[in-house]
Order: structure tokens, then C-alpha cells, then sequence
């Protein structure tokens, strides 16, 4: 009997992904390729959603070259939470005052709509209570109000269809108008069993959705891995090189599918204070550009200026609470571009590469490790320079858009030692912003007792380290580099009906690589630099109370 294989696409933030995965979750093969980011304003970030189907049908094809199209059972997509229009025809229609009808796509970390935002939250609405009690602009209500106040007739009176960019990818493979709890739950302000809330959109000023059953925002809704429609459509079959009723699981957002791939995983055999509780113990840290923070629990747990609690969001039947960081991995890279030494880095690194394989990031910790003497840790280094990390807003747990980057300690050097300092002190800072968001978590009734890490920053060594020392938690990694895209085609396996359930194939197909554990000679180090760090944001709003003043 030939061997059976489930794709799994992610699109990411620059890039789309695919792989071709067996049943026991190993990827077999990846691709990626690149896509278009356009930043037409200050704070605007937009893309095109046929370029982006373009990519995902490019990469499912390299993929999948190497083996039979029946062979492959089943495929799912997860993808940033960006917002796509398209017109009645559903054609893409323009985001930009530019009008270019190909930039269709307000991007995730567009954030136009801050006074937007501002409005919903003042209106206090009850809606309010499941996204920590404060409206963020990287939802999708405040963008939609943007482009009905400022591209109305361009953009707004033309629109016949706004997806969840998830969504519109599943569109797209099954021509199914059936949108996943996962993306209206946690960026549009559903609320299963009930549904829509008219009141809210009435009192923001969008009562024109409720038009036709809520019909250009999704009347019909399924959980995550449901099958949709018969599968692939002939169009996308052939766009995608596979067979036409190949099954297509509803979607998740791309942080939720770095969740599926890590969280389930089977811990036996491993000394984890995990093992033997209930899923509820573990959250999973999806660590990219930015950083998604994901803890589930059997009862609605509410967690001020944590996302959340989402019924079956993510694992059917289970409530998830969402915190995260807007800015991780693309601070670290501003960070460090942005410093003087920077090019010195470069200089050094490209003298290594031909012989090591050496990045950036590689060779800086490895030059933090010959700055440490041999008998003290890295992190030590990091006692004198201190980072709030907030250079885009905070997520959570403060749930304050309007808050800055602080860096308290620097000098007058600008050596590659002084560049080294400054990237330890923002991956602690990151860490420590776990740790602020844990402690919301857990006062609120959460019991979280190990970290579940994947994404980009977690092929970090020294960034999983410190996530580990900071928190006093240990960190799994999983088995497989790209955890995302297997929780894409778990999807996929439970679309095909191989597996009856979202968490029988997390079982099956996410598997623990590695356990990273805490240096608990640390923990007196990290208690203090934490004490630091509250007193950071502390101080900055001390700051914007006194300039308010005249």
C-alpha cells in the first residue's frame, strides 16, 4: 500500500511555506517562497492576496513533485490574521489611498486603525470582555471602520466579501464561504453558541454587516480541521497540482497552527512537571516576527489584557486564552541592524560563512559566550543594561498600544562587545515579557507548569535559554523545525477523517525534539532584573502623565 502524506501551507508574515507531511507528523518535504510587503503610508503594511495564492499553488507543487497526487489525503492552510477584501465578483479591491486593486490584503501589523480601536474600546462594549477589555488595532473591527471612514467609496461600497486571510485561502481551495472559529473567535468578536452581536457592530458604526445574515463576514461557521465543501474545487486542483475533492481542513491562524503542532505532543519518556496533568498545564509559544502566547483551559478563564477566552479557537471543545508580544523577532533584527557595529558584525560573519555555515545570531552568542568568564553564565553579562521591549505597543498583558521601547544603561561604545550587550539585554527583556504575561495568566486561575516553543526563534539557542531562566519554566522544543506546518496538516488529517479529532492527530503527529531546562542558579538574578523591568513601563507612564501636563 503507498505511503499517504497530508500538505500543510503556511503563510507567514514575508514568506509562504508548504510541506509535505506523513501520518507520524515527520515533514518529508518543505518550500518556500517570498512575498511582497508594501508599506504605501507610515504605519500601513499591505499585500496582495493573488500573489499570495500564487505562492501557496507554487510551493504545494514543489512539495508534492516527488509523489503521486492520490497519495496526498488531505491539505490545510493557516496564515497571518490579515484582512482581505474582494468585491461581489470577488475580485480583489484596494486598502491603499493609492487604489491599486492588488493590494487587497491590510496586513496584521498595519496599524492605521489606533484611534479606531481607541473608539471601540471607550464604547465598553460586552464584546470587549474576551479580548482582555481593550479593542487592539490588529483586530479586524478597527480596521473595517478605517476603510469605511477614510476609503469609502473606493473601497468600503464596492465590498461584497472581508476575509480572515485563513479564511479567504480556504475559500480559494474549496470555493466554500465557510469561515473557521479559529479566525472569527479570535480577531472579529464571534462568539459561539451565540454567534454575531448586532448591538456591537451597531455601536461602532458598522450595522451595514449585518446585511443578509452577516453575509460579508461569514454567516456559516465550522471548528478547525472540519472538512469544507468537497474538498478542492478543479480550479484550485489544478493550481495546486493535486487531485480535484482532495480534502481541505477549515483554517487556523498561523500562530494557533504553531499551537497544534507543539502543545499535544506525548511527553513520556521525558522529566517534564507536565507529565501525567492535563493539556491545560502547558502553553505554546509560537516565537516569530512576533510572539503568540498560547494557554487553553476547560472552563472560560479570563485574563485582563490577555485575548480571550476563545471556545474552540483552537482545540474543539477547549477555551484559549491569547497573549503575546507584537514585536520579538523583528526587534531583535532592528536591534541589531540599526547599531553601529552592525556592519562590523556583517564583515565577521562573512568570513566564517564558506567555513561554518555562521549567521548573525549564531555568532553573537557565540561572542557573548567568549565575553562571559568561563565560570559565569551568559546571562549575567545583561546586568547592568536593561530593555523594555515594547518599540510596537504591548500585546499583553498591558494591552497598551501606546507604550514605547526604553533602554536604560548604554554608553558612549559602539564596538561589537556593546552590540552583543544590547541583543542579550532585548532577548531578556523578550523573556521577561513572558514572564509579565505568564503571571497575568496565572492569577487569573491558568496553571501553567512547561513552555511549548516553536517558530523561527526558537532554532535560537540562546533565545530559548533565556526564555527558560526567566520564567523558571522548562522549554519543549519539537522534534521537527517547523511545528507550524505540522500543525497545518494535522488539519489536513483531520479533513481526510484519517483521525476523528484535532487532539487524536496532535497525539500522532507532534513529537517532543528536545527539553531545554532552567539554570535555577539564576533564579535570584532574573528575580531582580525583573523587579527592574516592571518598574520600566511603571516609570514611562510616569513620564507621559508628566509631559501631559502644562
Amino acid at each position: 500500500m503507498a505511503e499517504v502524506f497530508y500538505v500543510g501551507v503556511d503563510v507567514g508574515t514575508a514568506s509562504v511555506r508548504a510541506a509535505l507531511v506523513t501520518r507520524d507528523g515527520l515533514l518529508r518535504t518543505t518550500a518556500e517562497e517570498p512575498i511582497s510587503i508594501w508599506s504605501p503610508q507610515p504605519d500601513h503594511y499591505v499585500q496582495s492576496s493573488t500573489e499570495i495564492w500564487q505562492k501557496c499553488c507554487s510551493v504545494v507543487k514543489k512539495v508534492t513533485s516527488g509523489v503521486q497526487s492520490s497519495q496526498v489525503r488531505g491539505i490545510g492552510f493557516d496564515a497571518t490574521c490579515s484582512l482581505v477584501v474582494l468585491d461581489k465578483s470577488f475580485q480583489p479591491v484596494p486598502v491603499t489611498q493609492e487604489g491599486d486593486p492588488q493590494k487587497n490584503v491590510v496586513m496584521w501589523m498595519d496599524h492605521r486603525a489606533a484611534e479606531q480601536a481607541v473608539r471601540i474600546t471607550n464604547t465598553g462594549h460586552r464584546v470587549l470582555s474576551r479580548v482582555g477589555g481593550v479593542m487592539s488595532q490588529e483586530l479586524q473591527p478597527p480596521k473595517l471602520l478605517w476603510l469605511k471612514e477614510n476609503l469609502k467609496e473606493s473601497c468600503w461600497d464596492r465590498a461584497a466579501h472581508f476575509f480572515d486571510l485563513p479564511d479567504f485561502l480556504s475559500w480559494k481551495a474549496t470555493g466554500s464561504l465557510t469561515r473557521s472559529l479559529c479566525t472569527l473567535v479570535c480577531k472579529w468578536t464571534y462568539c459561539p453558541p451565540d454567534g454575531w452581536d448586532p448591538s456591537f457592530w451597531t455601536s461602532i458604526g458598522l450595522e451595514d454587516l449585518l446585511e443578509n445574515n452577516f453575509s460579508k463576514i461569514g454567516s456559516l461557521t465550522c471548528s478547525p480541521g472540519s472538512p469544507l465543501a468537497e474538498g478542492l474545487t478543479p480550479e484550485a486542483a489544478a493550481d495546486l497540482g493535486l487531485n480535484p475533492a482532495t480534502a481541505v481542513g477549515a483554517s487556523l491562524i498561523d500562530a494557533h497552527a504553531g499551537g497544534l503542532g507543539v502543545i499535544g505532543a506525548d511527553v513520556q519518556g521525558f522529566e517534564l512537571p507536565c507529565k501525567g496533568r492535563p493539556i491545560t498545564s502547558r502553553m505554546a509559544m509560537i516565537c516569530g516576527t512576533s510572539t503568540c502566547h498560547m494557554a487553553i483551559s476547560e472552563k472560560p478563564v479570563f485574563v485582563p489584557g490577555v485575548w480571550g477566552p476563545y471556545l474552540s479557537a483552537m482545540v474543539p471543545g477547549l477555551w484559549l486564552s491569547e497573549g503575546g508580544q507584537s514585536a520579538t523577532g523583528r526587534l531583535i533584527d532592528h536591534i541589531v541592524e540599526g547599531h553601529a557595529a552592525y556592519t562590523q558584525l556583517q564583515n565577521q560573519v562573512n568570513q566564517r560563512v564558506p567555513f561554518t555555515g555562521t549567521n548573525i545570531y549564531t555568532y553573537l552568542n557565540s561572542h557573548l559566550t567568549l565575553m562571559a568568564s568561563s565560570h559565569s553564565a551568559v546571562d549575567l553579562l545583561g546586568s547592568s543594561l536593561h530593555v523594555w521591549p515594547d518599540f510596537h505597543g504591548n500585546r499583553s498583558p498591558l494591552a497598551d498600544p501606546a507604550l514605547k521601547g526604553m533602554v536604560i544603561g548604554l554608553s558612549l561604545s559602539q564596538t561589537l562587545d556593546d552590540l552583543a550587550l544590547l541583543y542579550l539585554a532585548t532577548i531578556q527583556a523578550l523573556a521577561l515579557g513572558t514572564r509579565h504575561i505568564l503571571d497575568a495568566m496565572k492569577e487569573a486561575g491558568h496553571d501553567i507548569r512547561t513552555l511549548f516553543l516553536c517558530g523561527g526563534l526558537s532554532k535560537n539557542p540562546l533565545f530559548v535559554q533565556v526564555q527558560a531562566n526567566a520564567t523558571g519554566l522548562p522549554v519543549v522544543l519539537p522534534n521537527q523545525s517547523d511545528a507550524v506546518l505540522v500543525g497545518a496538516a494535522v488539519l489536513g488529517a483531520c479533513a481526510s477523517q484519517d483521525c476523528t479529532t484535532i487532539q487524536e492527530a496532535m497525539e500522532k503527529m507532534a513529537k517532543v525534539g528536545r527539553v531545554v531546562q532552567p539554570d535555577l542558579e539564576l533564579q535570584s538574578f532574573y528575580e531582580r532584573k525583573y523587579q527592574v523591568f516592571l518598574q520600566l513601563f511603571s516609570h514611562q507612564r510616569e513620564y507621559q502623565a508628566l509631559m501631559k501636563h502644562k
